[in-house]
C-alpha cells in the first residue's frame, strides 16, 4: 500500500491550498490504504509498511477533517504502548508522526471523550520521552528526527515549559545545511517558523498570498583532488558468525558522499562487494550489503556509524566523510 506517500501528497495539498482538487476520491484511497496496510498485522504484528507511514496515513485524515475509526486509532496506541515504534532514529520521526496524529484528533474532537482524553496522554508521554532521548548536543534520535521531535513540542505546548525545545532548536540551526532535498526541507520549514503539520488543518486557504516563485539555486562548487575512505562491514551474532565482513580502503573523489564510496567499492571489487538501496522521501535508505539484507520482521537494519562507534547523522547520499575516516556499515537490531 502507498499510505505514506498518499498521506504526504494529502498534506502538501491542503497546504498549497489548490483551488480544484480531487480530494475526496484521494481521502477515500487513503482510508483504504490504511485497510490493505494493516493485513500485514496478521503475518508480521506490524503493518505491510511501517508504523510511521500508518501515523501519516491517520495523521492526513484528520488534517483533512476526516473521522477514523476508533479500531484503527488503537493499533497505534497498542503500538506505542507496547514500544514497537521503530529504531534508534527512526523511532522519534515515528513516535512523533503518531504523536501528532493523537493530538490532531483530539484537538479536531474527532473522537469520543474517553479516546481524547488517552490520545492526549499519550502525545504528552511521547513528548517526554523525546525530552529523554535528547543527546548532550542537543540532536533527539538524529538531525532528520529532531524536526518531528520539535514539532511534538510545538503542537502539545511543552515548547514554553521544556528546556529540550531550546536546545533542541538550537543544534537544529546549526545543522541547516544537513535538510538538502526536497522531503527534508519540508520537516524543518514548518519548525523554523514555529509551526507544525497540525496547523495545516486550520489554514483559511482564502486569506493565504501566492508566495510560490522560483529560486535560483546555484550548483554546487567541485571539491578537487581525492581521499580514501576505510570501509568496514560487520555482521554480529546470531546473523553470521564472523564479524568483520569486509574492510578495505577505498579511492574517491575529495567530494563523494558516502552512497559514492560504496559504489566506488562496488567498482574495485564487484564480486565480492555488493550493495542494495531503496528509495525513499528523504533519499536511498541502505537494505542490504554483501548479500545480508535487513528486514522489518527480522528487527535488524544497517547502522551506519563512524570510528569508534558514532552513528552518523545523516544518510548516505548526503553524509561526506573526511580523508583518512573510517565508516562502518554494522548490520544490527532494534
Amino acid at each position: 500500500p502507498h499510505t505514506g506517500r498518499l498521506a504526504l501528497y494529502l498534506l502538501g495539498l491542503r497546504a498549497a491550498c489548490p483551488p480544484h482538487s480531487p480530494q475526496r476520491s484521494l481521502v477515500t484511497w487513503l482510508k483504504y490504504y490504511l485497510e490493505e496496510d494493516w493485513t500485514g498485522s496478521r503475518r508480521h504484528g506490524h503493518p505491510l509498511t511501517s508504523y510511521y507511514q500508518y501515523g501519516l496515513g491517520v495523521l492526513a485524515l484528520c488534517v483533512h477533517h476526516k473521522r477514523v475509526r476508533e479500531e484503527v486509532i488503537r493499533r497505534l496506541l497498542t503500538a506505542q504502548r507496547h514500544g514497537r515504534l521503530g529504531h534508534s532514529g527512526s523511532a522519534v520521526d515515528t513516535e512523533a508522526v503518531v504523536a501528532l496524529a493523537f493530538t490532531c484528533l483530539e484537538r479536531r474532537r474527532l473522537v469520543g471523550t474517553e479516546l481524547a482524553a488517552e490520545l492526549r496522554a499519550a502525545a504528552h508521554g511521547a513528548s517526554r520521552s523525546m525530552a529523554e532521548a535528547q543527546g548532550p548536543d542537543g540532536i533527539i534520535g538524529n538531525i532528520y528526527s529532531t524536526p518531528w521531535a520539535l514539532q511534538v513540542f510545538l503542537a502539545t505546548g511543552a515548547c514554553q515549559t521544556e528546556p529540550a525545545f531550546g536546545q533542541a532548536m538550537a543544534a537544529l540551526l546549526e545543522n541547516l545545511e544537513a535538510f538538502g532535498t526536497t522531503a527534508t526541507m519540508a520537516q524543518v520549514l514548518p519548525v523554523l517558523h514555529g509551526h507544525s503539520y497540525l496547523d495545516v488543518a486550520s489554514m483559511h486557504c482564502q486569506e493565504e498570498p501566492d508566495t510560490l516563485t522560483p529560486v535560483d539555486i546555484e550548483p554546487p562548487t567541485e571539491v578537487p583532488g581525492n581521499k580514501t575512505v576505510q570501509l568496514v562491514v560487520e555482521c554480529p551474532l546470531p546473523w553470521c558468525y564472523e564479524l568483520r565482513l569486509y574492510d578495505r580502503p577505498v579511492p574517491v573523489p575529495a567530494a563523494a558522499s558516502l552512497l559514492d564510496v560504496l559504489w566506488a567499492a562496488a567498482a574495485l571489487d564487484p564480486y565480492n562487494f555488493r550493495f542494495h538501496t531503496q528509495d525513499t522521501s528523504q533519499g536511498p535508505f541502505l537494505t542490504q550489503v554483501l548479500g545480508l539484507e535487513a528486514r522489518q520482521e527480522k528487527r535488524n537494519y544497517w547502522q551506519l556509524l563512524t570510528t569508534p562507534n558514532t552513528p552518523l547523522q545523516m544518510g548516505i547520499a548526503d553524509y561526506r566523510p573526511q580523508d583518512g575516516e573510517t565508516l562502518i556499515l554494522r548490520l544490527s537490531e532494534w
